[in-house]
C-alpha cells in the first residue's frame, strides 16, 4: 500500500518537469521578462524529448528583437537569414541533442523600444524529419515561448 499524502507532491513535481520541457526562450537568468529596450542575453533551451535525436533548432527571431551575437555552440553550425536592412530574422543551428539530452543556445539581443510580448517561435526537427513547431501553431502541444517587454 502506499501513502497518497507523499505520492501527490512527486506526480505534480513529475507533471511540471514534462510541461515545462518544451523549447524555450528566456533570460540568462531564466526570467520571462526584461525590460524595454534593454540589451539582454537569452538562452534556447531545447531538450530532445522523443527516443531519437534533435538535429536542427530554427529559431525565428520576432519583429523589433535586434540580435548583435551568438555564443558559441560546440558540436552545432549556425546559419543566420538576414533582412535587406542586415537584420536578422532567423537563425538555425544544426547538431545533434541525444535523447534524454537539453542543449543551451545563448545569444545577445536589445529588446523593442516599446513594452509588450514577444512570441519566440521555434521549430525542433529530429532524425526521422519530423517537426515539432513550438509556434502556437497547436498551443495545448506545441506553446510558443513568451517574453514579457516592459
Amino acid at each position: 500500500m502506499f501513502n497518497l499524502k507523499s505520492v501527490l507532491p512527486l506526480a505534480a513535481a513529475l507533471l511540471l518537469s514534462v510541461a515545462g520541457a518544451h523549447a524555450t526562450v528566456r533570460t540568462e537568468t531564466g526570467l520571462t521578462e526584461s525590460a524595454a529596450g534593454k540589451s539582454e542575453t537569452y538562452r534556447l533551451n531545447v531538450p530532445t524529448e522523443k527516443d531519437i535525436a534533435t538535429t536542427q533548432i530554427r529559431l525565428v527571431v520576432p519583429a523589433g528583437v535586434v540580435i548583435s551575437r551568438f555564443q558559441v555552440t560546440p558540436g552545432f553550425t549556425r546559419t543566420v537569414k538576414k533582412d535587406a536592412s542586415g537584420l536578422v530574422t532567423e537563425v538555425v543551428w544544426t547538431g545533434r541533442v541525444a535523447p534524454m539530452e537539453y542543449a543551451r543556445f545563448f545569444f545577445q539581443a536589445r529588446n523593442p523600444a516599446a513594452g509588450g510580448e514577444v512570441v519566440w517561435k521555434i521549430y525542433q526537427t529530429y532524425s526521422d524529419g519530423s517537426v515539432v513547431a513550438w509556434d502556437d501553431t497547436n498551443p495545448a502541444e506545441g506553446p510558443a515561448s513568451r517574453t514579457t517587454v516592459k
